[in-house]
C-alpha cells in the first residue's frame, strides 16, 4: 500500500507540474508521502516474530505491541511513544500468523490492534501514557 500511495503522489504530482500547477503538486506529493508513511512499516521498529518477542519479554520485561501497518491507532500509539517506542517488542500481525493468532486470543478471536501484552496480560488499544510507563519504568527501565 505504501508504494501504491507514493506511485499516485508522483503521477498526481507529475501531471500538475505539465499543467504549470506547481503549488497543487507539491501539496498533493506531500500529502501522498504521508499517506505512503502511514501505511509503511518503515516507521516502526523492526519487527521480530509472536514467539520471539514473548521471549525476549520475559527476560526483560518490556511490553510486546502487536500491530499491523495502516492501522491509524497503532501509528497513535507509536508516535505518542517517541523514542521510548522502540524498547518495545513489536509484531507485525501481517507479517507473522503466530502473532495474529495470539491478538485473536487475546480479543476474543478479532485481530483488533495495537493490543499489547505485558506480563502475559493483553491490553486492546491501551493508552499510550500507560504503555510509556511500562517502557520507562520497573523492570522495563532496567
Amino acid at each position: 500500500m505504501a508504494g501504491l500511495a507514493l506511485a499516485v503522489g508522483v503521477v498526481l504530482a507529475v501531471v500538475q507540474f505539465v499543467l504549470g500547477n506547481y503549488v497543487p503538486g507539491v501539496i498533493l506529493f506531500v500529502l501522498c508521502v504521508a499517506w505512503a508513511a502511514s501505511w509503511s512499516p518503515l516507521v516502526f521498529p523492526r519487527s521480530v516474530t509472536a514467539v520471539e518477542a514473548r521471549r525476549r519479554a520475559a527476560r526483560d520485561g518490556r511490553p510486546v505491541i502487536f500491530w499491523r501497518p495502516g492501522c491509524q491507532y497503532c501509528q497513535r500509539l507509536r508516535m505518542r511513544l517517541g523514542r521510548a517506542g522502540r524498547r518495545a517488542h513489536w509484531v507485525n500481525i501481517w507479517a507473522d500468523p503466530a502473532g495474529a493468532a495470539a491478538v485473536r486470543a487475546i480479543t476474543g478471536g478479532n485481530e483488533t490492534v495495537p493490543t499489547v501484552e505485558v506480563d502475559g496480560a493483553g491490553h486492546v488499544n491501551p493508552d499510550p501514557a500507560w504503555v510509556r510507563e511500562r517502557l520507562v519504568g520497573g523492570a522495563a527501565g532496567a
